[in-house]
């Protein structure tokens, strides 16, 4: 006997994890005003970047005396950036519990070759802050993309510290409340949060950390695209909007837009509400089901923007492969696309509730979730 569809659908099925869905009503018509065919050296250009950084600067309240620059190859540009100028000058600790995490622990490790202590979690967990020694360099993730575990807050991280911090933000950025003086390197993207496009990078340095790039010169070569400083000084030019390489300006003015979307809905304060509320949507769907659980293990740590799932339900004869039928039968009913878990991660399902995501298309899911899950479950 065939299972009856739920009769209301999401409006927007996008729920990808990145890039993520863009800003609501958003249409090309938007991005009339973008320099093209313009030098991103000319007037305009630097006109334009400098307003991008300028921008993420009010909206994120990153201090006065914090650098903010746009960098290239996105977010993992960044932190390979940061790595690659700033570490090794002491001891390094590498905290990782989820693939990006890992991922940095092993360019750290295996290609740098620089001492650290790494400490993991399984996806679900995390690795307890109190626990780390931040007289060392430490890296770490704020929120998990792939895990859906995020760091509840960086109280675990003194002011006192003698190490630098280098946090990777990509999912946390403008939907999470950054404690900017517990972090000397932030770093994201454009095409998470924001919804923006993707292959630029966002580096922003804390005073310590520009102390560090003025002081200490690594023993290993850096490629052009990693330098960031010349002659023992910061290029200051980097953090004015005059970039390393060339810019997309399409991508740029796209930024701007979802920007000033962002101050429409009352800023910072008002994007993490979105994402809270979109979260929220899940959590109770999931808090009255049996089947289907948060990756977090502890509410405290659970992400409000890449929300990792796992289904629980015995009948369940392969996880692996019943998530993956799930996910698709959401996407051949053009209500979910591209909602599979990461590879690396555990099975189950991965819904981006950023804020550029309606409350309303997540409220439509649920119903289609639930029923993908019973159709399966009647194939299996």
């Amino acid at each position: 006997m065939a299972i009856e569809a739920p009769a209301a659908r999401p409006a927007n099925p996008r729920f990808s994890s990145g890039p993520c869905a863009k800003i609501p009503q958003f249409t090309t018509d938007m991005l009339a005003d973008a320099a093209l065919g313009r030098s991103h050296r000319a007037a305009i250009g630097k006109d334009k970047l400098k307003a991008a950084i300028e921008t993420t600067r009010e909206i994120l309240g990153v201090p006065a005396d914090y650098k903010i620059g746009i960098v290239p190859a996105s977010d993992t540009g960044a932190v390979e950036m940061a790595m690659w100028s700033m570490l090794g000058a002491r001891p390094a600790t590498m905290v990782a519990w989820e693939s990006f995490g890992a991922g940095w622990v092993t360019d750290v490790v295996k290609q740098l070759k620089i001492e650290a202590e790494v400490k993991t979690a399984d996806y679900g967990d995390i690795v307890d802050l109190a626990d780390v020694d931040f007289d060392t360099d430490v890296v770490f993730t704020w929120n998990g993309t792939t895990s859906g575990v995020r760091v509840p807050n960086g109280d675990a991280i003194p002011a006192d510290r003698a190490g630098l911090t280098i946090c990777d933000a990509t999912s946390a950025a403008f939907a999470q409340d950054l404690p900017w003086d517990k972090l000397d390197v932030t770093t994201f993207s454009w095409q998470k949060v924001m919804g923006g496009e993707a292959a630029h990078g966002m580096l922003i340095l804390s005073p310590r950390a520009v102390e560090r790039l003025e002081s200490y010169t690594p023993a290993w070569p850096l490629p052009k695209i990693f330098r960031l400083t010349k002659g023992g000084k910061l290029i200051e030019g980097i953090f004015k909007g005059e970039t390393i390489n060339t810019p997309s300006m399409l991508a740029v003015e796209d930024y701007l837009v979802a920007l000033d979307w962002a101050k429409s809905v009352g800023g910072l304060k008002g994007l993490m509400g979105r994402a809270d509320a979109n979260a929220k949507v899940i959590w109770d769907f999931c808090e009255t089901r049996d089947w289907i659980a948060n990756l977090a293990n502890d509410p405290a740590t659970r992400s409000n923007t890449s929300v990792c799932l796992k289904f629980t339900d015995d009948r369940i004869k392969d996880g692996a492969t019943f998530a993956k039928a799930v996910a698709k039968r959401l996407e051949k009913e053009g209500v979910a696309l591209d909602i599979g878990a990461y590879r690396d991660a555990p099975a189950g399902l991965r819904i981006w509730c950023g804020a550029t995501v309606e409350t309303s298309d997540l409220e439509a899911l649920m119903p289609w979730l639930e029923h993908a899950f019973e159709a399966e479950i009647a194939a299996q």
